[in-house]
């Protein structure tokens, strides 16, 4: 996310409702304003999050079968990522960020007012709403912006194919994306906080795990222990439906939910190839 909005000091409803953030919160005001203050953060949590969450899923798919308490869960068990595609999508990672995310927040600083942190931390259930609240107003916005991109073969190809390139997504690739899409979601992911006046924290909170379940959705593997597994009734895809999408893909367009390609009829099954 490339920014937070500028917020004023909660009211003292947030204080008394809920204390459990409220040092954490003191102590990142007191002790790491420059940092939480920085319209730089946002980058680094995102990149950060996405080098050291993309990291462990790396070194499995180079473990491959010497790993088999892993490697069992493997979707698509024959297409296994070479060192040099995961330094391409890296790569292409790095580049987009050095040169056009990072620029655009130097910009940004010189046209946005400073954000005003607010004295007061969320209530916990504060965090838990806003965050959802972002993830679900996201998840529309990608679930409409992907199907016009799939259905328009000229978008997709100057706009979208390059992260169709591998029909086996692994942890790497979750950001080999166009300059065009990244800062689409990057306009997203900087708007939503500030449409929903979310709290800073809450924006941050739901960033690192946006990032991490963006991977999830990439690294490859139908682990049980995922959040697709976790949270009840189907509702989030997971790496099966975003795996599905990479073979077949006119299915499985919303990056994180399930009830949209449901609802479109777009919501296609998985069906995982056995390992002996």
């Amino acid at each position: 996310m490339l920014n937070i909005s500028a917020l004023s000091p909660r009211s003292s409803h947030f204080r008394t409702s809920d204390q459990l953030l409220q040092p954490f919160w003191d102590h990142l005001l007191f002790h790491h304003l420059p940092l939480i203050s920085s319209p730089f953060l946002p980058v680094i949590l995102a990149f950060s999050s996405y080098f050291f969450f993309s990291l462990p899923f790396a070194v499995l798919d180079l473990l491959g079968e010497r790993a088999p308490l892993f490697h069992k869960y493997k979707i698509q068990p024959d297409r296994r990522p070479t060192l040099a595609m995961m330094a391409k999508s890296f790569m292409i990672s790095l580049y987009n960020h050095i040169f056009f995310v990072l620029p655009a927040v130097i910009i940004g600083m010189f046209i946005l007012p400073a954000p005003a942190l607010p004295q007061d931390a969320p209530s916990l259930y504060q965090v838990f709403t806003e965050g959802l609240a972002i993830l679900l107003l996201f998840d529309t916005q990608y679930f409409i912006w992907h199907f016009v991109h799939h259905k328009n073969l000229q978008l997709y190809r100057w706009v979208h194919a390059v992260h169709h390139e591998y029909m086996a997504p692994f942890s790497w690739s979750t950001e080999q994306l166009s300059i065009p899409e990244l800062m689409t979601v990057g306009f997203w992911s900087n708007l939503n906080p500030i449409l929903l006046r979310c709290h800073p924290l809450s924006t941050w909170c739901v960033t690192v795990l946006s990032i991490w379940m963006s991977v999830e959705d990439h690294i490859g593997y139908d682990l049980p222990w995922t959040l697709n597994h976790i949270v009840p009734f189907g509702l989030l895809g997971g790496a099966p439906a975003h795996d599905m999408h990479h073979q077949r893909p006119g299915s499985n367009y919303a990056p994180f939910f399930s009830h949209w390609d449901r609802i479109f009829g777009t919501a296609v099954t998985l069906k995982r190839k056995k390992v002996d």
